[in-house]
């Protein structure tokens, strides 16, 4: 099959190193020319351009921008694709996306591979990132079955674990366990920084160590993408991180209060309940 990908950064990279190794033929897309040939030198794509024409003759295209470009990227595509072609992305926001892209393109199907890294960009990218994690297709009532389908068993050979909902509910679901997480653990760095005693912020960094790192890692991550996710996903963002005020604020009464008891309780099921979130991490 051929195959475009648009941006070839980390999850585009990567998905042209396991596409290609199964013999589709992958065409890259990027803005920058030196991109381009890097992409072509470590065997991401067989071919790159930072024109749309390269992709006339692409039956897949996988849109791999940032959430905010998704769109207008798929209005420049519908100039150059055949009708039959089918366009999905990789954002991790769903409904303003595909509202917007099926509208566009009646082959599109949202997409959202459940897979990263810490770092980002082409040097980023590896062999079998997507293997063994979650990967959401999100259709709607409007989406061809011939085009699901297809997109689907070109998704499957990656060794992922597909999931099917709506976009609605995707955008809810991830609000918990990636954008809520995104802010919170911005909102823990703050706070930090903000300690008025210049000695005990100065001890605190230097004593940090695992918890620390854990908890601040997704905040610590790059700002474009969690101001997109909270602007793609404002609605259910906000709901997210209101409950999770309401849960905050219902701690600190107990230790307020000295209840150590309904702490502990508190505790006691988070560690029970904590590895059900877990399941398809890889180790």
């Amino acid at each position: 099959m051929k195959i475009g990908i648009v941006g070839l950064g980390l999850i585009g990279g990567s998905l042209g190193f396991d596409l290609r190794s199964q013999g589709h033929e992958i065409f890259g897309i990027s803005r920058r020319e030196k991109t381009c040939q890097d992409a072509i030198d470590i065997g991401a794509v067989d071919r790159a351009s930072p024109s749309f024409e390269l992709l006339e003759t692409a039956e897949l295209v996988f849109v791999c921008t940032p959430l905010s470009v998704i769109v207008p990227t798929v209005e420049q595509l519908c100039c150059y694709l055949s009708s039959d072609a089918i366009i999905t992305d990789v954002g991790s926001a769903k409904q303003t996306i595909v509202n917007a892209c099926q509208s566009l393109w009646s082959h599109f199907v949202g997409g959202h591979p459940m897979a990263g890294r810490d770092t980002s960009g082409l040097a980023a990218a590896q062999s079998n990132l997507f293997a063994g994690t979650p990967y959401v297709l999100t259709p709607t009532e409007c989406t061809p079955a011939s085009a699901l389908d297809k997109l689907t068993q070109v998704v499957q050979s990656l060794n992922v674990e597909i999931y099917q909902t709506t976009p609605e509910k995707h955008d809810r679901a991830v609000a918990w366990i990636s954008h809520l997480p995104a802010i919170a653990s911005a909102s823990l760095i703050t706070a930090c920084m903000e300690e008025p005693d210049p000695t005990i912020r100065s001890l605190a960094q230097t004593f940090a160590s695992s918890g620390f790192r854990d908890t601040s890692r997704v905040g610590g991550g790059n700002p474009q993408l969690g101001c997109l996710m909270a602007r793609y996903n404002q609605p259910e963002l906000l709901r997210s991180l209101q409950r999770y005020q309401q849960t905050l604020e219902r701690l600190i009464a107990y230790i307020e209060q000295a209840d150590w008891d309904a702490l502990d309780g508190t505790l006691q099921q988070t560690q029970k309940t904590r590895p059900a979130f877990l399941q398809s991490i890889r180790r």
